[in-house]
């Protein structure tokens, strides 16, 4: 099997567990049902999120992720979805999808692990109809000045032992120098510490 593979069957469960924890999916619970129309979810993972969706609102969901291993859990969840779900192993930064045929790109705990992240911007717009939305609940780079030098301290320590995941990544600035307005945005400590790892950014974004 070959190592990445290996590393991803090794962390599906350790990164199911954590991105399931309380705080978590409270956020997510705040996010998910907001979504409208086709949603594309990048970074799909385990399918956390499938179970959340308002069949009311939603008509189909499109899960992105490079892991198969995170993909055949997400099939699971899938069957017991209340909405229609396709999943299809791919990366963020070339969706299969054509230009303005979303209507809402839902990324949540994804931003700070793409390893391109202006790239995979540049495809959410490129998908997104004119009226389309990003939705995203995210960790990364604190407004706190001592928490963000404490964050690029550790980055080079925690990416390769987090799967790719970065902690210093400014989300709000990446949207706006990818062409996104900032509909509305709210930061804070999800918990009290440590705060390097718990700093999110809440909210959603236009197509400019």
């Amino acid at each position: 099997m070959p190592f990445r593979r290996l590393q991803d069957w090794l962390m599906r469960p350790a990164l199911d567990h954590v991105c399931a924890l309380g705080p978590v999916m409270r956020q997510r619970q705040r996010l998910v049902p907001q979504a409208e129309g086709v949603v594309l979810e990048p970074g799909v993972g385990t399918g956390l999120n499938l179970s959340l969706y308002d069949a009311a609102c939603v008509k189909h969901v499109i899960g992105i992720d490079p892991a198969a291993p995170f993909l055949d859990l997400a099939r699971q969840r899938a069957e017991t979805a209340p909405v229609s779900v396709e999943l299809v192993e791919g990366t963020a930064e070339a969706l299969p999808l054509e230009d303005g045929s979303v209507d809402t790109v839902l990324l949540t705990y994804t931003g700070c692990s793409i390893p391109d992240l202006e790239a995979a911007l540049a495809e959410f717009r490129r998908v997104l109809k004119p009226s389309g939305r990003l939705l995203l609940c995210e960790h990364g780079r604190a407004a706190e000045p001592r928490v963000a030098r404490t964050q690029d301290l550790l980055n080079p320590l925690w990416r390769p032992l987090a799967g790719g995941c970065n902690l210093n990544r400014d989300i709000a600035e990446r949207l706006k120098d990818a062409g996104f307005d900032i509909e509305h945005m709210e930061n804070f400590y999800l918990l009290p510490r440590p705060k390097s790892l718990t700093w999110h950014y809440f909210g959603s974004a236009r197509p400019r």
